[in-house]
């Protein structure tokens, strides 16, 4: 159990230490294609205002009409309100109107759109116009707002001001500085422009990028998770392989050590002057012996299966008949030790069955609803048919199989886990012949069990 946790865990910090590598790579490829996706449109922004100022273009005309007729009226009013705090009640409602009228009716953002498609990038963007200082004009000049890092840009005079200035962020752009002056007013402004699908946009450069790093690590993890659950498989055959030689080796010590016995008391002089018990003795050493072969020949047939599929000697037999016979065989050698109970509507189907196998199928069966009980065993065997297949239903009274243990109970060499597996006998075979005979004959069994609540095996046969 350690060792397996302690690959697991080792397998996971590797998964993990190559998924924060791609992490690593892809945030620093982000940021890479972020910083390009600013130096493009802000290169772009710049080639746009060299543009604008080669032409002379007006892009601010309808804002200047508008502030300029806004603007004597609010003098006025600036002008006669003495009161300090309604001063600047009034000066922050006429900076929002010049916001309002900037952000509604400015064509700088109708231009730049359209510049920007026609040199082929995104032109879909959200504008942000910011206020710096705002004066107007009357008997005095009225300062309305002023930023405390403004800095009078004259020099810059109109809308041809260049982006001299860093973004706030990678995520806006600072465009260019317009400052907008006549009779009424002075106004100056940084224009920004910050894309709405920026992230979209950089998904896009870097899509194929992600899609091979994510390629990579699900292909890793798959890997890996098929590398364990080999090396989990390899494990439990390998229990399975270790479970098998001690019960074999179990198994086989009984008959030879009372063949050794038995061979023993041979020697004693009363014994051998005693014709009943030497024949007593020489008939123990046979029925050892022959149970030793049934062994061994167990194993040599477990082989050949291994190597070479079944040959069948499939014959058209009355299911009714050859299940009566094999159940009246069983009754007779376990004598009144269990209750079976038949109740069979197979309507005189015939169906191809090797005899041989057949037989050992159900013995295999019922040999086990008996072994595995710790109470008078009772068995209930059950037959149908419909219109392709027969099915038998063997039910016991038994000790049952857990969950986990239905998974493997067809397995080779397979046992129970849980309790002493030398309470009963068995090399763990039973059940995997029961499985390959009905798959050869082109059927399947089924298992249902709760412990301490018996079993149910399900015997489906095309006929």
């Amino acid at each position: 159990m350690f060792k397996r946790n302690a690959i697991l865990l080792q397998g996971l910090f590797a998964i993990l230490v190559l998924f924060a590598g791609q992490a690593i790579i892809i945030r620093g490829l982000w940021k890479q294609q972020d910083e390009m996706l600013y130096l493009r449109y802000r290169s772009l922004s710049q080639e746009a205002g060299g543009v604008l100022r080669g032409s002379r273009m007006q892009l601010f005309d309808t804002v200047s009409f508008l502030l300029n007729n806004y603007s004597p009226a609010a003098i006025k009013e600036l002008e006669q309100i003495t009161d300090p705090g309604l001063f600047e009640e009034k000066k922050a409602e006429i900076l929002e109107y010049f916001k309002k009228v900037l952000d509604l009716e400015q064509d700088q953002s109708l231009y730049l759109s359209s510049f920007f498609e026609e040199q082929g990038f995104e032109k879909e963007f959200n504008h942000r116009i910011v206020i710096t200082n705002l004066e107007l004009y009357g008997n005095d000049t009225i300062l309305v707002y002023r930023d405390p890092a403004f800095r009078d840009r004259r020099d810059f005079r109109g809308m041809q001001g260049a982006p001299v200035e860093p973004s706030e962020s990678r995520s806006t752009i600072l465009v260019n500085k317009p400052w907008l002056e006549n009779n009424n007013f002075n106004l100056n402004l940084d224009y920004y422009i910050d894309f709405s699908d920026k992230q979209k946009m950089i998904l896009q450069e870097i899509a194929w990028s992600l899609a091979m790093s994510i390629f990579s690590i699900v292909i890793v993890v798959a890997f890996f998770l098929y590398t364990y659950r080999n090396l989990m498989e390899e494990k439990r055959l390998s229990n399975l392989k270790t479970d098998f030689i001690n019960n074999m080796t179990h198994e086989l010590k009984t008959p030879l050590a009372t063949i050794t016995v038995a061979g023993k008391t041979l020697e004693l002089d009363k014994i051998r002057a005693d014709d009943s018990r030497v024949l007593e003795t020489a008939r123990l050493i046979g029925k050892q012996s022959v149970h030793l072969n049934q062994l061994i020949n167990m194993i040599l047939e477990i082989s050949m299966w291994e190597r070479t599929q079944f040959e069948l000697d499939k014959k058209k037999i009355d299911i009714g008949e050859i299940m009566n016979d094999i159940v009246y065989s069983f009754k007779t050698g376990y004598g009144n030790h269990a209750a079976l109970n038949e109740k069979y509507n197979f309507n005189g189907i015939k169906a191809d069955l090797d005899v041989v196998y057949f037989t050992t199928l159900i013995n295999n069966l019922l040999s086990n609803a008996v072994k595995y009980c710790d109470k008078e065993p009772e068995i209930n065997i059950e037959g149908t048919a419909d219109s392709n297949n027969i099915h038998i239903k063997i039910a016991d009274n038994g000790i049952g199989i857990s969950k986990t243990d239905q998974k493997h109970v067809f397995d080779k060499f397979y046992r129970a886990s849980s309790g002493n597996i030398h309470k009963y006998k068995g090399l763990g075979l039973g059940l995997y012949y029961v499985k390959k005979i009905a798959v050869a004959h082109g059927g399947d069994v089924m298992v249902s069990s709760k412990p301490g609540k018996g079993s149910i095996f399900t015997v489906t046969l095309p006929y």
